[in-house]
């Protein structure tokens, strides 16, 4: 069989959330986790699929939002690169505009780059991309990437935030244009999808 992708697009910003799972193993992992709802989690259990952990490209309220209500409903694990931990605390602060009876403070495990992770058979590659956060990363997964803030079509993401860093956004979009070939789908954590190949030509 092969590996599927699921999105789901949420308030307030318009993220994307990716469910990714195997069909021959039904194990699944979540890319960002913006809104305390329930649709996800059921649409994984209508379809027979087990959510192994969530992975989250950032720490930026929006991607983050819905982390604390899955924790305390479900038997799963929220995953942030260790150097963005420190952008949990603002993210706590906005988080307090928007149902406010649904979530506590997010609370995550922290990885570094020797962490592995995977989803059934297929092992999840991850690509640190610092420049819209510090901690900011893709998942790279059976040749499909998970680009969070990173790259969207047409732009990459915000460099004018306190946390943020151009010259680093520009050495990681590098990396990622040398390391992918141009046929690569790119999920972005907001728009459309497009490819590797469809926004090259914007950076060389």
């Amino acid at each position: 069989m092969t590996l599927k992708v699921q999105t789901f697009s949420k308030h307030p910003l318009d993220n994307n959330n990716y469910v990714v799972y195997d069909t021959d193993t039904k194990e699944a992992v979540l890319i960002d986790c913006s809104m305390p709802e329930d649709d996800i989690i059921n649409w994984v259990c209508d379809n027979g699929l087990t959510l192994k952990y969530i992975l989250l490209t950032h720490g930026h309220f929006d991607h983050v939002m819905g982390v604390s209500y899955y924790l305390k409903k479900y038997s799963v694990e929220a995953w942030l690169h260790e150097k963005d931990a420190p952008l949990l605390p603002a993210a706590d602060r906005y988080m307090r505009h928007f149902h406010t009876d649904k979530w506590g403070p997010v609370q995550v495990k922290t990885f570094d780059e020797k962490k592995h992770f995977n989803v059934g058979k297929y092992a999840i590659e991850v690509i640190p991309t610092p420049g819209h956060t510090l901690g900011g990363v893709c998942y790279l997964i059976d040749g499909n990437l998970f680009a969070g803030d990173t790259l969207f079509m047409g732009t990459c993401g915000r460099t004018d935030l306190a946390e943020s860093d151009e010259a680093a956004m520009i050495k990681s979009l590098k990396t990622l244009f040398q390391k992918l070939p141009d046929d690569t789908p790119v999920y972005p954590g907001h728009g459309a999808a497009t490819t590797i190949g469809h926004e090259r030509w914007l950076y060389q």
